[in-house]
C-alpha cells in the first residue's frame, strides 16, 4: 500500500486532463503520476518532458529502455523494472535478457553499441565522479551529443524515480488500485 494516496485524473484541475491522458499513453505509471500530481509542478513538468521527449525519439527507445532497466535493476527497483521490461521487451530484448542485463559482457541479446548503453548507465548509477573521457569517446562513435545528453539525463532521473517509488511504496501499485484509493 502506498504510504501517499495518489490523485486520479478526475482530482485533477481539467486544464490537466490531456497530460494525464498523454501520460497514460506512455505506460500504467497513474499511481506514480497521481502522487506527483499532488504538487502540480511535479506532474505538469516531470511529465510534460517524458510525453515531450517520448514524442520526439531522439534517442532510440532501445536505447533509453535499455538504460532505466540496467539503472532500475542497480537500484533494486521493482516497479521500475517491471513497468520498464515490457517496453525493453518490444525493443527486442526478452524479459530473461532483461533479468540477466547486468551481466552484460556475453549477453547474447545485446550488441556492442547496447553493451556501451548498458556499461553508461552503470558508470552514470555507481561512477559518475569517477568515468573517464575514454567512455566518452566511445559513446561519440554511435550518439550524437543531444542524444549523450538525454541518455544521461534519463538514466540519472530513473535513479530519482527509483527512489521516489521506493520510498513512497508504489511498487505492485497499478492504475485500478489508484483509482479505488482515491475514490
Amino acid at each position: 500500500m502506498p504510504r501517499i494516496t495518489p490523485l486520479t485524473r478526475n482530482n485533477l484541475p481539467e486544464d490537466l486532463h490531456a497530460l494525464w491522458d498523454k501520460m497514460l499513453g506512455y505506460g500504467d505509471f497513474a499511481d506514480q503520476a497521481g502522487v506527483m500530481a499532488l504538487r502540480r509542478p511535479l506532474f505538469e513538468k516531470t511529465w510534460g518532458m517524458l510525453v515531450e521527449l517520448a514524442e520526439e525519439v531522439h534517442t532510440p527507445k532501445r536505447y533509453i529502455e535499455l538504460a532505466i532497466v540496467v539503472v532500475s535493476k542497480l537500484n533494486e527497483c521493482e516497479y521500475c523494472v517491471s513497468h520498464h521490461t515490457p517496453k525493453l521487451a518490444i525493443q527486442g530484448i526478452s524479459p530473461e535478457g532483461a533479468a540477466t542485463i547486468l551481466d552484460y559482457h556475453d549477453h547474447p541479446e545485446l550488441d556492442e553499441v547496447d553493451k556501451l548503453v548498458v556499461e553508461y548507465a552503470i558508470a552514470v548509477t555507481t561512477k559518475w565522479n569517477r568515468t573517464r573521457d575514454e567512455i566518452f569517446d566511445r559513446l561519440k562513435q554511435h550518439f550524437t551529443e543531444p542524444q549523450i545528453v538525454e541518455l544521461t539525463w534519463r538514466t540519472a532521473l530513473c535513479g530519482a524515480f527509483n527512489r521516489f517509488n521506493d520510498i513512497l511504496q508504489l511498487e505492485g501499485y497499478g492504475a485500478d488500485e489508484a483509482t479505488e484509493a482515491a475514490e
